[in-house]
């Protein structure tokens, strides 16, 4: 099925915009999923298969609303905010999720910041469209909180550039066909001075991606291998050595991101939200106790989504989403925690234990007891590492000391010192 950009505009009034999308909603989304929507997000995906809406998304992206504030070059509508927030009144109970929120979200703030306008008609369309999936690579298992303290090298050859070194927690890096990655290409100055921002094709001779399965059964996780991987100077973002800053944008993004900013993938980083949890309290029942720890919740989902407004409306305004995000990635991780520890409580015994059933041809015993496994339960587990991705609560709440109270900074004794200089 084919579906062309919706002719709505900055100058199309809210009536016009909620019209047009209500029309296209009718015309491309199909009828089963429309008829699930009042039912909520659980109803949704019992018919609509994730392999179903991956196959159905192209006309999604191709309308212009997965990117809706976004210029119409790049494969948005270049809506402002408030008009694309109408627009998202009518399609957020369809549960129209962005895939590749990895690109969306961590490749494309770095690309609008810093990228040439060259890069940004190669990489952004056939990102909105999931033709080209993206992943991170900045952790290495010697630098993940101080992630400027980073070993891979990339040398200088002729217009190429050569990667070596290791990196590690690549999400979805085994299904994606392209990596944002720092390397270092100047070990003679500070350690964050000697960093760059490049594209790498993850099918380029000397990637190795081997994967790694977390506490659910799953794999999500990845750790790379670069041997002497050649990346062409194009796909270098920013200048030389001024990686670190290019980065900035990109770890707003995945904070923002991580901080459940409502356009972050089908569902969030574990489990679903608090409408979801509600009416499984609806259905189970519960007393006044429960009924006030679930009013707290929801009044922490309020202002998560408050402060995410803020960090929107900054981004809009020709702004990155700075050390506000990292506000609304504290509070979202700790929230999200504590959601799926509630639904998981709510659904009793069943969180305890069900029947893994049996492997199949494709299916090993670890992945049918992981396929099997109850939806809150999965999103319980997950949910487990939001204080750890995206940058940790610890060294995000140094951010907020640092960066939006004016806290003075840690000790660094080999602060300024070269970082081949720095003990290891």
């Amino acid at each position: 099925m084919n579906s062309e950009r919706l002719s709505i505009d900055a100058s199309s009034s809210d009536d016009e915009i909620r019209a047009a999308v209500t029309e296209w909603v009718a015309e491309h989304v199909p009828q089963a999923w429309r008829d699930a929507a009042p039912r909520g997000r659980r109803a949704i995906r019992e018919v609509r298969p994730r392999k179903d809406y991956e196959a159905w998304y192209p006309v999604f992206a191709a309308s212009g609303l997965a990117v809706a504030t976004w210029p119409v070059e790049y494969g948005g509508l270049d809506l402002p905010l408030a008009k694309a927030r109408v627009a998202e009144t009518v399609i957020v109970p369809l549960n129209l999720g962005r895939l590749n929120p990895l690109g969306l979200h961590n490749t494309a703030p770095a690309l609008f910041a810093h990228g040439t306008e060259e890069q940004r008609l190669r990489f952004l369309p056939p990102m909105v469209a999931n033709q080209e999936r993206w992943c991170q690579m900045f952790s290495e298992p010697g630098a993940g909180s101080d992630l400027a303290s980073l070993a891979m090298r990339a040398e200088p050859d002729g217009d190429e550039w050569i990667l070596t070194g290791q990196k590690v927690w690549s999400t979805w890096a085994h299904e994606s066909e392209f990596a944002i990655c720092l390397a270092r290409t100047d070990p003679t100055v500070a350690k964050r001075r000697g960093i760059t921002y490049f594209l790498v094709d993850l099918s380029s001779p000397g990637v190795e991606v081997r994967p790694l399965r977390h506490i659910g059964g799953e794999v999500d996780f990845n750790e790379v291998w670069l041997g002497e991987v050649r990346v062409p100077d194009f796909h270098r973002v920013g200048t030389a050595g001024d990686g670190w800053r290019v980065a900035g944008a990109t770890l707003a993004g995945e904070r923002q991101m991580v901080a459940g900013a409502g356009s972050g993938g089908v569902d969030r980083i574990g489990g679903g939200g608090i409408d979801s949890l509600l009416n499984q309290a609806r259905q189970a029942g519960v007393g006044p106790v429960e009924r006030d720890r679930l009013m707290r919740l929801y009044s922490e989902e309020k202002i998560r989504a408050w402060t995410n407004d803020r960090v929107r409306a900054t981004v809009k305004a020709g702004g990155t989403p700075g050390p506000a995000a990292s506000i609304g990635k504290v509070q979202q991780s700790q929230l999200n925690q504590a959601l799926q520890l509630a639904a998981a409580n709510l659904a009793g015994m069943d969180s305890v234990a069900w029947m893994p059933g049996e492997p199949t041809r494709d299916q090993d015993s670890i992945e049918a007891w992981a396929a099997h496994m109850p939806y809150v339960v999965k999103g319980m587990l997950r949910s487990r590492a939001n204080t750890i991705e995206g940058g940790t609560t610890e060294v995000n709440k140094n951010v907020i000391g640092e960066k939006v109270l004016g806290l003075p900074r840690e000790p660094d004794p080999y602060h300024g010192m070269a970082w081949q200089d720095v003990p290891r």
